[in-house]
């Protein structure tokens, strides 16, 4: 939000330059998170989304407008679902759970590998000296899409629909009340919508993010310790 409102009023290169990284960040996430939903189900069975070619890394083919600003003012937002069709699985509980988790987990990888490139980086810009824009720049994507690929996974494991956490925990549940959540799926996005306007979500998904942020972070590091000593 900030780099926005700094370019409109003051004309900042710099802040253009930020924001236009932080909006390559989000595609990159979603495109992760989506195409991975895409793979699961069809290594499960289901190949609508081949079908649909939603297996494409076109940013277009997965982005929800809505849920793409969100992520890029916010930190928190969503793609646009891929299409699932849970009859094509062997179990089509535990098949649209696992589904389901693939996003999530793969904006988790994606995350760490962000960190694991930045040190690696870093390590290597120490010991030959580099540095200027470009590096900076380099290292500044490498943060953000660590921070937003976290940020849309968190998000998503939130067990209320139509989110990808309530298909994971959905597989305990009986299948009367299972489907029936299902069909509500609509109005569990305005509701979704609401709330993450409103700030009631905040506080428990920066602090989710941390705390996943600073053990992967903590992980991340050894190219850094390796290269730079």
């Amino acid at each position: 939000m900030d780099e926005i409102s700094n370019f409109l009023t003051n004309m900042d290169w710099d802040g253009l330059v930020t924001l236009l990284l932080r909006l390559a960040a989000v595609l990159l996430c979603i495109v992760i998170h989506e195409v991975s939903h895409g793979l699961a189900a069809y290594w499960l069975g289901d190949n609508t989304a081949k079908e649909r070619n939603r297996l494409s890394l076109n940013p277009l083919k997965h982005i929800d407008p809505f849920g793409a600003l969100m992520m890029l003012l916010v930190g928190f937002g969503w793609a646009k679902p891929v299409p699932v069709d849970m009859r094509r699985f062997k179990h089509p509980k535990s098949g649209m759970a696992l589904t389901a988790l693939a996003g999530p987990v793969s904006n988790f990888i994606l995350a760490y590998v962000a960190l694991v490139v930045a040190y690696f980086s870093l390590g290597l810009m120490v010991v030959g000296g580099a540095a200027g824009a470009a590096a900076e720049g380099w290292l500044s994507f490498c943060s953000m899409t660590a921070s937003l690929s976290l940020g849309l996974g968190v998000f998503n494991l939130i067990p209320f629909p139509p989110l990808d956490g309530s298909k994971v925990v959905g597989v305990l549940l009986p299948d009367r009340i299972y489907y029936k959540i299902l069909r509500y799926e609509f109005a569990g996005t305005i509701i979704l919508m609401a709330l993450l306007w409103l700030g009631a979500l905040d506080a428990p998904l920066y602090a989710a993010r941390s705390w996943l942020a600073n053990l992967l972070d903590g992980l991340a590091r050894w190219p850094y310790y390796l290269i730079a000593g």
